[in-house]
């Protein structure tokens, strides 16, 4: 499904002298939530052999957007700002007030005068895409806090497994540089699917975010489908 080393993201947390993270779901649904289920498992690469020059590919699967088309990612440090539901009443407030937007002197389109909430939903908060840490994508729920099952602590996501790299419209702003042609102009040549280099399709273009216990990486994951 995903495999991520520790050189390439710091931002991961492996437990020990781990420096791999393998990432594997199943692609069917399992009850009682109809998801895919999922394991993860934190590796020594030093200590990793036999590696399989062609990787097993599943007989079947419920959907083929629960198989991943193989690619390499390249990952890229960005800043993301929290999801609007995550922010105090007050501070929601703000973001409605165009005032505060122009006096912050903020380049912000006056098309967004009447909804200037919308820019920062767009544009500034929760990145869209596979992700490692970052903020939760809320949207279908309210937020929704997931706590550990052994010590109870919040827990803290770890990896968003997104059905699109970055959304339609005006969400084109978070493709990288070398895709806003491509994302501008809504289009695709044959075979290609830039916002979609993984082919992976999560629900009806759902996210699904991993998320483990900041108190021990040992401690059972849970998942959530937004």
């Amino acid at each position: 499904m995903a495999q991520l080393f520790l050189r390439d993201i710091p931002l991961l947390r492996p437990p020990g002298q781990a420096d791999l993270l393998q990432v594997l779901w199943c692609p069917y649904e399992h009850e009682p939530d109809y998801k895919p289920s999922t394991a993860l498992f934190w590796r020594s690469a030093a200590e990793v052999g036999d590696i399989l020059a062609t990787p097993p590919e599943p007989y079947e699967a419920d959907y083929p957007g629960y198989v991943p088309e193989p690619c390499v990612l390249a990952p890229e440090a960005i800043t993301e700002y929290p999801n609007s539901l995550d922010l105090s009443p007050g501070l929601q407030r703000m973001l409605e007030d165009w005032n505060r937007w122009q006096a912050a002197g903020a380049d912000v389109d006056s098309s967004y005068a009447r909804y200037p909430r919308e820019f920062y939903s767009i544009h500034l908060g929760n990145a869209p895409g596979w992700k490692v840490g970052g903020w939760p994508p809320w949207g279908r729920t309210d937020p929704n806090p997931r706590h550990c099952g052994v010590c109870g602590v919040q827990m803290v996501p770890l990896l968003t497994i997104a059905s699109r790299e970055w959304d339609g419209g005006e969400g084109h702003s978070w493709a990288p540089q070398e895709e806003q042609a491509t994302a501008l102009a809504g289009s695709r040549g044959p075979g290609q699917y830039p916002s979609q280099p993984t082919r992976v399709e999560v629900g009806s273009t759902d996210n699904m975010q991993i998320y483990v216990c900041p108190t021990s990486p040992e401690h059972p994951h849970r998942d959530l489908i937004q």
